[in-house]
């Protein structure tokens, strides 16, 4: 491969993002949409907005490449139209000598693999250090050429790509929908929650322990989504949590309270408990059912979408910070078999949902396996092994 190498700033134009004042910003369409960072971009062009300021600091035309700048460094998308653009962008505009599309596809290439001086990944990246950025530039035409090619084959990727998220979406609605189905045929019993559970057991149960005895630490992120037991993986003294955290046992049903953990299924039976006793965050509902409810038929009863999507109706607080009332949860109406009909219908609900989360765990592998092959081509574009001059 004989072609040369240059610096990004040889080619393109730089534009470092900043931010306007926060007095000129406005929800109504007025002056430049404005963007702050990547939570707004989408696959390749950037979402629509929902900010707009009348304040112009740094702009972004239709067109330009925008590059987040800090953490996560390299993630890039193209601006639709003319835009703001805060500290957390760069707007990369192309000149006549590189192709828009073929620059677009190198910055994808090269994201996971922008390190500083000492080899750490960038927290973040300067105008500058973009600048520097090298870049393989072949001649115009054979970047088209490239680009086609890349069309072309991620055009089928994204096919597959598009049908593996559907299978994991469908195997997730096949276990919702025998969920419902369940509960639904086996409501002619109900009682409220808060009538059948223990909500909040107190934390004097734990004084069986001294004050320097170990106990399990479970923080919020590692609670589960679709794991049924809930395993601590930090250990501290009783004397450093018993204070301020939620307490819980072996056997107690945990639930996210907090949007969005909540709305995404945060939950899971404690189990493994040093002790036998845990503490977490305090974002936890703690449920120890009683005699008439198996711990399984709770926690499969509220690992369903409709109870959450129930649950985000009645949600307070501020935004960012909303709860699922206590309310809600302490009226709601499980449906209550006989503890022995509980059982045998949750070894029917645990059958299904390892087949599902099968189906699930393949889909994951075939959209990690179609990325990887997306970065393997990629690398293979621009080290000129996918077309010839």
């Amino acid at each position: 491969m004989s072609w040369k190498t240059v610096a990004l700033g040889d080619v393109c134009k730089v534009i470092a993002g900043q931010s306007p004042e926060g007095k000129y910003y406005n929800n109504d369409g007025v002056g430049l949409p404005f963007y702050q960072g990547k939570k707004d971009f989408g696959k390749v062009y950037i979402n629509p907005p929902s900010v707009w300021t009348t304040e112009i600091t740094k702009e972004a035309i239709k067109d330009d490449i925008l590059m987040s700048v800090r953490a996560p460094v390299g993630p890039v998308n193209i601006s639709r139209e003319n835009i703001c653009i805060g500290r957390g962008l760069a707007a990369i505009r192309s000149s006549d000598k590189i192709d828009k599309s073929y620059l677009f596809n190198y910055l994808l290439s090269i994201e996971k693999d922008l390190v500083g001086s000492s080899g750490a990944v960038f927290n973040s990246i300067n105008k500058g250090q973009i600048e520097k950025l090298e870049i393989p530039l072949p001649p115009l035409s054979t970047q088209q050429k490239i680009v086609a090619k890349l069309d072309a084959i991620f055009a089928e990727i994204d096919k597959a790509t598009t049908a593996a998220k559907a299978n994991a979406k469908n195997a997730e609605a096949l276990f919702q929908s025998y969920l419902n189905k369940v509960f639904e045929e086996n409501s002619s019993n109900t009682k409220k929650i808060k009538d059948c559970c223990l909500i909040k057991p107190p934390k004097s149960e734990a004084r069986t322990l001294g004050d320097n005895d170990e106990v399990s630490f479970m923080p919020m992120d590692t609670l589960g989504i679709n794991q049924k037991f809930a395993i601590p993986n930090q250990v501290k003294r009783l004397s450093e949590v018993v204070g301020s955290y939620t307490y819980f046992a072996e056997g107690d049903v945990l639930l996210a309270k907090i949007t969005p953990c909540f709305e995404n299924g945060k939950l899971g039976i404690a189990k493994n408990l040093i002790n036998r006793v845990g503490f977490g965050s305090s974002e936890y509902f703690v449920f120890r059912p009683n005699a008439e409810v198996d711990p399984n038929w709770l926690y499969f009863y509220l690992n369903r979408a409709e109870f959450r999507n129930a649950g985000a109706k009645h949600m307070s607080g501020a935004v960012g910070h909303k709860r699922v009332t206590k309310e809600f949860i302490e009226d709601t109406l499980l449906p209550l078999p006989s503890v022995f009909e509980q059982k045998k219908l949750v070894a029917d609900i645990e059958n299904l949902s390892a087949h599902s989360r099968s189906l699930y765990r393949s889909s994951q592998l075939k959209l990690s396996e179609l990325e990887m092959l997306k970065q393997s081509i990629l690398r293979q574009a621009f080290a000129g092994e996918l077309v010839k001059e």
